[in-house]
């Protein structure tokens, strides 16, 4: 059986492109719906780190800079051990709708994983993006 690769949301953002790439590129936007501490170093082959007070880290290669529509990162498959070397590809796209944005981000890479891996992997970040969207929409919106 064939598992999905990739996860896809989108959501309509009002604020400007610009704002929202700032959200998702920079220490300090990151830090205010994504983690609770953040460093980013926005460039490809660059690293972003993000921490959360529950002791929860991430490290990300940044993969893909296209200021202000396509910010790509990799990143560790949630659920395997930590020197576990397989990644999945993150990549968030922006695009002005009127005075505001769409933000469209699709996950892919969890088809190489074993099936015990990729459900507890899959379904743990499908729900994941669904909350830290809603996330970046209150952030932004308290802007």
């Amino acid at each position: 059986m064939a598992f999905p690769d990739r996860i896809e949301r989108a959501v309509e953002i009002t604020q400007p492109p610009a704002t929202v790439w700032a959200a998702l590129t920079t220490a300090e936007g990151l830090s205010g719906w994504f983690g609770n501490e953040a460093k980013i170093d926005l460039r490809p082959g660059g690293s972003a780190r993000m921490s959360w007070t529950d002791g929860h880290t991430a490290n990300m290669r940044i993969e893909r800079v296209e200021e202000p529509t396509v910010f790509g990162f990799s990143w560790h498959v949630y659920g395997l051990p930590e020197d576990d070397p397989r990644r999945t590809y993150v990549e968030f796209t922006l695009e002005p709708i009127g005075t505001g944005t769409r933000v469209v981000v699709v996950e892919s890479g969890f088809a190489q994983l074993s099936d015990e891996a990729h459900q507890g992997a899959y379904d743990g970040n499908v729900r994941g993006w669904g909350s830290e969207l809603g996330e970046l929409v209150e952030y932004l919106d308290a802007a």
